[in-house]
């Protein structure tokens, strides 16, 4: 690729660069938990707080939100009431998706310049889709990505490698030409399954578990070591 000297090794033949989102690009905790406290507030019941649903985070909404009625009630919720929960979660997320979301040092630098090699850059998260322009619009990031695919968009998300190989066929780029970027085992292991290279970056969420342990092929402390 041009303009390739002094890149992370790792970058050596990729012509696709998959990002995760949330823990990744953006610290979106902040925001996220003030959702989860207020759908749970709503319905009656203790607001679990930030640091709680940093735990939480990385498995799709409705996980989220199913971890935090577990929390509150000490037992799995019923389906009517984990629905009822999401829904308030996500008309209060839409009010504020970036109000305390902020993104990570290093993250501007790394996707400018890899743009500027001419690689292919995707986004794949488990945040429901209808969130992600937002977000990246706030940060004026949305020219950078060529695809960008949410928890919502296929029929299976990450940890399922569908969406990793669903945007290598989309670009026609063979998974060995590919990178995964990432900050938990769902990154790694969708990155592994899909044949794809994989980099973790430890400061994300990652269920208060090292990413390091999920043998990703390479970490970096921040994203702009890749550059």
């Amino acid at each position: 690729m041009k303009g390739d000297i002094g890149m992370h090794p790792l970058l050596d033949g990729i012509r696709l660069v998959a990002f995760d989102l949330d823990g990744t690009l953006v610290d979106s905790v902040p925001d996220l938990a003030a959702a989860v406290d207020d759908a749970l507030s709503d319905l009656e019941m203790p607001a679990p707080g930030e640091r709680k649903v940093r735990d939480w985070v990385g498995n799709g909404s409705m996980v989220l939100i199913e971890r935090a009625l577990r929390d509150a009630q000490g037992r799995d919720a019923d389906p009517e009431l984990c629905r009822q929960a999401h829904d308030r979660f996500l008309v209060h997320y839409a009010q504020r998706p970036c109000s305390a979301t902020r993104l990570y040092p290093g993250v501007r630098e790394a996707l400018d310049a890899l743009r500027g090699t001419g690689r292919i850059l995707v986004l794949v998260t488990n945040k429901p889709e209808a969130f992600i322009a937002p977000i990246l619009e706030h940060f004026e990031l949305g020219g950078h990505f060529s695809l960008c695919l949410g928890g919502d968009s296929l029929v299976r998300r990450k940890p399922d490698p569908l969406p990793l190989t669903h945007a290598a066929e989309r670009f026609a780029v063979p998974p060995s030409s590919c990178l995964m970027v990432g900050d938990s085992r769902h990154d790694i292991a969708a990155g592994r399954a899909a044949g794809f290279r994989t980099l973790a970056v430890p400061y994300g969420y990652n269920h208060g578990e090292p990413v390091a342990a999920s043998g990703p092929d390479g970490v970096v402390e921040s994203l702009k070591e890749l550059v």
